[in-house]
C-alpha cells in the first residue's frame, strides 16, 4: 500500500477536545512533503486535520514531545513522539469551516497535516462581497487571510499581542481595506487614537483632529464642547469629587443658566420647562465657576440704614473707594473681598457670606483646568464655546458632520495630547454623543 504523506501519526487517547495521538514511525525527520511542498510535522500551532467518514476535523497543536503523552500509559514506555491537539472545528470534504465540534475521534483513528489545499477550506472567504483580504497566513502565504466584514462591524472585536508583535499594523491594515472607497463608498470610521499612531499610516485616507494641529497638513484642532457631556460626565471631569448636597447645588446652577441661555437663544425642540441637567444646552462655565466661587469666598457687609440681614458684597476698595476687582469670568479672574471683621461698629463689621456649600477646592481645580491650556480643547471649544450669555456660533449638527461627514472616510481623533486623568471618562462621552 502507498504511504500517504500526510499521515502525521494515530489518536491514542481522547479527552474531549483534547486530543492525544503518537506519531508515526516513518516521520522521522519531523518533515514531509506533499505536492513539492514542505510541511512541519506536529510543530507548535499548526493546524492537523482527523477524517471522520464525510467529515473532516480540525485541530491546532499545542503540546510536542513526552509532556503530551496520555497520563496513564501502562502498557508501554512513554517516548518522546507524542503530540496534544486541541480540536476547534469541522467541515465537510471540500465544504466551508465551521468552529465547534459535533462529533469526537476515538482510539487509533488517523491524523493527518493540514496542506494548502485544506488551510483554503478552512481560511477560505464565503460571498467575496463580504469579506477583506488583510494580508496572507504566516503558514501559506499563497493563500490570503480574509475578514468577514460584516461580523468585524457589528460585533466586539479585539486585535491581541506581545509589544512589537504588529497590533498596531494589522489594524491599519483592516482600516485600510473597510476604507477602499471603490468597494465601500459609505464607509465611516472614526478612531480614538490615543498614542497617536495612525496618522502616518492613514495620511491619504484621514481627517486628523489633535490638540495642536499642523494646519499645512490639513489636521484639524480637536474641540469637544463640555456642555455636550452629561451631568455625570461633566462634574468628574471639570470640578472632581462632590457629595450629595454639593452636586445638587451645582446642578441647580447648571439648569438655571441653560434656562437662562435657552430664554435668550431658543433653539428647536427644548423648552424652558424641559431642559434637564443633561440636556446639550450651551451655557456658560467660566460663569458658573464665577457665581460659585462667589458664593464660597465672598464676604458681607451691612448696606447702610438697612436691616441687619440686608447686606452687599464687600469688595476690598482702593483709595479712591472703588472696587479693586470685582471678578472676570471668561478671564478666570476671581474677586478681591475684605477680611472678616467682627468688632467695631455695626457699619464697619465684615462676615462670610450665606449658603457656603465647601466646594472652595474642587473651584480651585475647575479654575486651574479653565486656565490650562491642555484643556482649551474642551472649555474653550472654538466656535462651540458660549459667551458669557450662553449663545455659540456653532451646534453639534457641525461637530458631528466634521467629525463623520468629512471628505475623507476616516477621522482620526488623536487623543495623545490629553491629560490622562481625564482619558477614560472622555473617551466614554465621545462614544455616548455620537
Amino acid at each position: 500500500m502507498a504511504h500517504d504523506p500526510t499521515l502525521v501519526g494515530t489518536i491514542q487517547d481522547v479527552s474531549g477536545p483534547s486530543i492525544t495521538a503518537e506519531l508515526a514511525k516513518h516521520t522521522l525527520t519531523g518533515l514531509s512533503f506533499v505536492n513539492g511542498e514542505g510541511y512541519r510535522i506536529g510543530q507548535v500551532g499548526s493546524f492537523v486535520r482527523i477524517p471522520l467518514g464525510y467529515v473532516d476535523l480540525y485541530g491546532i497543536v499545542t503540546q510536542v514531545g513526552v509532556g503530551a503523552s496520555p497520563e496513564h500509559d501502562l502498557q508501554r514506555p512513554h517516548g518522546n513522539r507524542w503530540i496534544r491537539i486541541e480540536l476547534v472545528g469541522e467541515g465537510r470534504h471540500g465544504g466551508r469551516f465551521e468552529r465547534g465540534i459535533s462529533q469526537y475521534p476515538t482510539v487509533d483513528d488517523p491524523v493527518h497535516l493540514v496542506t494548502e489545499d485544506d488551510l483554503r477550506a478552512i481560511y477560505g472567504s464565503g460571498d467575496p462581497r463580504d469579506f477583506v483580504s488583510v494580508g496572507y497566513l504566516a503558514s501559506a502565504e499563497a493563500i490570503p487571510a480574509y475578514v468577514n466584514i460584516n461580523k468585524l462591524v457589528n460585533r466586539h472585536s479585539a486585535v491581541v499581542g506581545t509589544t512589537g508583535s504588529g497590533k498596531s499594523t494589522t489594524v491599519a491594515g483592516l482600516l485600510a481595506a473597510l476604507s477602499d472607497q471603490q468597494r465601500y463608498p459609505s464607509a465611516r470610521i472614526v478612531i480614538f487614537d490615543i498614542h497617536g499612531e495612525y496618522a502616518r499610516a492613514l495620511a491619504d485616507r484621514s481627517t486628523v483632529f489633535r490638540i495642536s494641529p499642523n494646519l499645512s497638513k490639513g489636521e484639524r484642532p480637536l474641540h469637544v464642547p463640555f456642555w455636550a457631556l452629561s451631568f455625570d460626565e461633566l462634574v468628574p471631569l471639570s470640578f472632581g469629587r462632590l457629595n450629595d448636597a454639593q452636586i445638587a447645588v451645582v446642578s441647580d446652577q447648571i439648569v438655571n443658566l441653560k434656562r437662562e441661555s435657552l430664554d435668550r437663544h431658543p433653539r428647536e425642540g427644548t423648552t424652558y420647562d424641559s431642559v434637564t441637567v443633561d440636556s446639550p444646552v450651551p451655557f456658560c462655565i467660566h460663569k458658573l465657576w464665577l457665581e460659585l466661587h462667589k458664593r464660597e469666598h465672598q464676604t458681607v457687609i451691612p448696606k447702610p440704614g438697612k436691616s441687619h440681614d440686608d447686606v452687599e458684597p464687600a469688595y476690598l476698595l482702593d483709595d479712591k473707594g472703588r472696587p479693586v476687582q470685582m471678578g472676570d469670568a471668561m478671564t478666570v479672574t476671581p474677586p478681591q473681598y475684605r477680611s472678616v471683621k467682627t468688632s467695631g461698629p455695626r457699619e464697619e463689621q465684615v462676615n462670610w457670606g450665606k449658603d457656603i456649600i465647601g466646594i472652595r477646592q474642587q473651584l480651585a481645580t475647575l479654575a486651574s483646568k479653565l486656565r490650562d491650556p491642555r484643556y482649551e480643547f474642551i472649555f474653550k471649544p472654538g466656535g462651540w464655546l458660549p459667551d458669557i450669555d450662553g449663545n455659540c456660533e456653532l451646534d453639534l449638527d457641525e461637530w458631528i458632520r466634521q467629525w463623520i461627514g468629512s471628505e475623507h472616510p476616516i477621522s482620526i481623533i488623536d487623543l495623545s495630547g490629553i491629560p490622562n486623568v481625564i482619558l477614560d471618562s472622555l473617551i466614554g462621552a465621545l462614544l455616548r454623543i455620537l
